[in-house]
């Protein structure tokens, strides 16, 4: 006979009737059509627990490494300083809250919390001193360039925001003339 769901009913009810001493063991087998050793393991955890039915896990998966406080930890180091590596996190964790895990763990713990690659490049510019800004130009919905050609065609350097006309004249007269004439 394969697996079949046995009702909780049924089961406290074959418990009633073996403590209480109306039917004999193998009776109670027999009329409900289940094992002795079914029996025996609803008896134990009627016993140990107080209920027929095993608790559902409220959790899924492995067992998390880092507790809430020492995300909260490498949270706030990533917020005070967003230019970490991960192995120097690392470093931290071990150094600061005595915990040895693995880099990719840090990386995976950072990513469901919500720290992107690109909250982290934000948050950096955010912070640069003036000095810095003055040779950098940010756009807030790119802040990393992830594609694009290989290798630097050409660069020029304006201070503020490049507009229409100089942007036009810059493709034409330096990527546009260096992509065709390699050597100009």
């Amino acid at each position: 006979m394969g697996f079949r769901h046995i009702h909780r009913d049924v089961k406290i009810a074959a418990l009633n009737l073996y403590e209480g001493g109306l039917l004999s063991l193998p009776q109670i087998l027999d009329a409900l059509g289940f094992s002795e050793r079914t029996f025996y393991r609803i008896l134990y955890l009627w016993r140990t627990t107080g209920d027929v039915v095993k608790g559902k896990s409220t959790t899924r998966g492995r067992p998390r490494l880092l507790h809430h406080d020492d995300l909260e930890y490498l949270l706030e180091l990533v917020r005070h300083d967003p230019d970490w590596f991960l192995d120097e996190l690392l470093h931290l964790l071990s150094t600061n809250r005595f915990i040895s895990v693995h880099y990719t763990t840090i990386h995976r713990e950072l990513e469901r919390a919500g720290m992107s690659v690109k909250k982290l490049a934000v948050i950096a510019a955010e912070r640069s001193d003036p000095s810095r800004n003055n040779y950098t130009s940010k756009n807030d919905k790119t802040p990393v360039q992830r594609r694009g050609l290989d290798g630097i065609v050409a660069s020029t350097v304006v201070e503020g925001s490049m507009h229409r006309e100089q942007y036009l004249e810059f493709l034409e007269h330096q990527v546009v003339r260096k992509s065709v004439c390699p050597l100009v």
